[in-house]
């Protein structure tokens, strides 16, 4: 593929929900635009973006995939977006890369709920965005229902630049507002026509209502249309071409992916109204602790921004960048800004779903990538050498949904710890943690099938089985009541014995007070040199466990008597003689067991606000409060046993239809009601 100069170059992400049509879209592109010799199909696991085994194994994409094509003289650079929630930080990173957001909409299932959370993260970066209503061709599709819908969830600037000619299995075509001529399809070719008699009236009362909005925009174009002097469909694209790079209009368009019906004109309109990445705005760069901007411009420094990470089997750590100032060119010597490393960039790259296609020069603007950079992860930046700029990072999703795995074989400790590492490396959400307390290797991710798909190609990619398990709840112990104590260590095996006697008196702290040593030791009861002994050997009983095998807290712990032997004791002896000490005043101090208790703060439409809260009550949480956000959202604050709520993700998601989001902090521990306590006791 030749280089193309940045205005000729359209970066665009096809975003929606699960199953409207995106992968199938971008199929039918890459066949019209002769990229392909013959479409994929998602059901046979034979496209060109859905190369991954577990998007064949699941029919769907679960990672973001590009697909260059060229189309009139124009280069444009197709990101194929999964649209399930668990990957939807896939989409995200897509998002900040493209220059204009595709919306695939079903015209059967309608706007649905991944729609809606992509638009929201569309406006917030600014971005431009266009609509494509797909499946006219299948049973049950309405454009004017799903019309009705995307103007009744995105407002006014919902703007309709195409109707469908023909329904369900009679969709053959579309007239086309612009130009008032209608487009059928037949065996791939189209034939331009006039608008069908049967919708004339429907079409020219829309085409007027189209023009009108799009004039609105231009004085001149204004007053020429009121004076009786309607504009050219080049001064009407040209008009609606700026009113969609401000993100102020948003045209619809309708076709089938699957049937290729409309799929040129997708394409034109991409070309034609669609930004170039010199249209879009200066993005912030910081360097020495100051921020300024970077326009994106063909003469200016080279810098690139990774924004994504894959490892691949044979080529290793591939990183997908985007060219946002100046030129890259094939071996050029690029700075690390984060860890100031020269980077030589061996082959440049434009990936095509798994096939990887070389190039020498990529222009502001375009996307590439490069293999076998030593030390670049996600989110670097590619500098100058002696002008590290740096994009500001970027805030990356906390994991919603944590579990629990081991290595099936024993020996696969080092190895599964070595592979999660790596595909850290191409997962930012991803989150390892060791749990030194309950020695679990906990796995947090955006969801089930996000880690299900972890665990998959654990054994895929690196040889390591697993088994999942339940997080384990770290509950603690403490005491109500006081109680004193006597711990003798005492041992004559021959030669130097062992002897050590304490006496400790033990009561409860106030919540959160951690632990108390007191030392009231006179006379010499004790010497001085195994007082910190006994303290260390108390210390040691309390982490062990107490009663009910868990970790003791909020004690204070005071040494009043004790006796040692001139010959035999030691710090040990009375390290151990603290233990049986405290082990012995546990039992008599009334011990309870305490639950972590987290703040959950939870954001839905206000529709579900009452069901989240019975959800919330019916976990035995506390319900704090709730308000409106900005956006008009409800947001829940409550704060929930951390027991309850291990699975909410799941939960919230089924309880709102997926318009629900949460996060929690660890926020105190409090008393577990007594009844529970046998279902969380363990052996110490």
């Amino acid at each position: 593929m030749r280089s193309y100069p940045p205005a000729k170059i359209r970066n665009v992400a096809l975003v929606g929900h699960g199953g409207a049509g995106k992968t199938s879209l971008t199929e039918a592109l890459l066949h019209r635009a002769g990229a392909i010799a013959r479409v994929g199909r998602v059901e046979d696991g034979s496209t060109v973006s859905d190369f991954e085994p577990e998007e064949q194994k699941r029919k769907m994409s679960v990672g973001v995939a590009l697909a260059p094509l060229e189309w009139e003289h124009h280069k444009i650079n197709i990101l194929d977006c999964p649209g399930y929630a668990d990957f939807a930080p896939e989409a995200l990173a897509a998002l900040r890369v493209a220059d204009l957001a595709v919306f695939v909409v079903s015209a059967v299932e309608g706007v649905e709920v991944q729609t809606e959370v992509m638009w929201r993260e569309a406006a917030s970066l600014g971005l431009p965005r266009l609509i494509f209503v797909n499946k006219l061709d299948r049973e049950r599709a309405s454009f004017e229902r799903t019309l009705q819908q995307l103007q009744d969830r995105f407002g006014a600037g919902i703007a309709p630049l195409e109707l469908p000619i023909g329904e369900e299995g009679d969709f053959r075509g579309v007239a086309d507002l612009l130009s008032d001529t209608a487009i059928t399809y037949s065996d791939g070719q189209a034939a331009t026509g006039p608008i069908p008699e049967e919708m004339a009236v429907r079409e020219h009362s829309v085409h007027d209502s189209l023009v009108e909005g799009i004039v609105v925009a231009d004085d001149e174009l204004m007053e020429r249309y009121l004076e009786g002097d309607p504009p050219s469909v080049d001064e009407l694209e040209k008009t609606l071409a700026h009113g969609v790079a401000s993100a102020q209009v948003f045209p619809v368009l309708c076709g089938s992916a699957t049937k290729e019906v409309a799929i040129d004109r997708l394409a034109t309109f991409i070309c034609e109204i669609g930004p170039s990445p010199l249209d879009r705005p200066p993005i912030t760069v910081v360097a020495g602790g100051t921020t300024s901007e970077v326009a994106p411009d063909p003469d200016g420094p080279p810098l690139a921004w990774v924004w994504k990470t894959v490892v691949d089997r044979h080529v290793g750590r591939i990183s997908l960048f985007k060219v946002v100032s100046g030129s890259i060119r094939s071996d050029q010597m690029m700075v690390n800004s984060r860890t100031h490393a020269d980077e030589r960039l061996h082959g440049l790259l434009t990936l095509r779903g798994k096939d990887q296609v070389p190039c020498d020069l990529l222009p502001v603007g375009d996307l590439g990538a490069v293999a076998k950079l030593a030390d670049v992860a996600t989110g670097d930046t590619l500098a100058p050498k002696g002008t590290p700029v740096a994009l500001p990072p970027v805030e990356v999703p906390e994991p919603v949904l944590h579990i629990g795995i081991r290595p099936r074989s024993k020996g696969d400790e080092d190895k599964l710890m070595t592979a999660l590492h790596r595909l850290q490396d191409e997962d930012q959400v991803l989150v390892v943690r060791r749990d030194d307390e309950t020695h679990q290797t906990l796995l947090g991710g955006s969801g089930e099938t996000h880690l299900a798909l972890v665990t998959e190609r654990l054994a895929r990619k690196f040889g390591v089985e697993v088994e999942t398990e339940a997080v384990v709840v770290p509950y603690r112990e403490t005491i109500t009541g006081s109680a004193e104590a006597e711990g003798k260590h005492k041992k004559q095996s021959g030669g130097h014995g062992q002897f050590g006697v304490c006496n400790i008196r033990i009561k409860p702290l106030e919540r959160g007070g951690g632990f108390e040593f007191v030392d009231q030791i006179v006379g010499g009861a004790i010497p001085r040199q195994f007082i910190p002994a006994v303290q260390k050997g108390i210390e040691e009983a309390m982490t062990a466990g107490g009663v009910h095998g868990w970790p003791v807290v909020d004690v204070s712990v005071t040494l009043f008597d004790g006796k040692f032997h001139s010959v035999d004791s030691s710090e040990m002896s009375f390290k151990m003689a603290g233990s049986l000490a405290f082990r012995e005043a546990m039992d008599q101090a009334q011990p309870i067991l305490l639950e972590p208790i987290s703040r959950v703060e939870v954001v839905v439409p206000p529709v579900y606000q009452g069901d989240v809260m019975g959800d919330l009550n019916s976990r035995r949480g506390r319900v704090q409060g709730s308000e409106q956000d900005a956006g008009g959202d409800s947001v829940v604050t409550a704060l929930v046993p951390t027991s309850e709520i291990l699975r909410y993700a799941v939960d919230l998601r089924s309880l709102t239809a997926g318009r629900g989001r949460f996060r929690t902090v660890h926020d105190h521990y409090d008393v577990l009601p007594q009844q529970l306590w046998a279902a969380v006791a363990r052996t110490p």
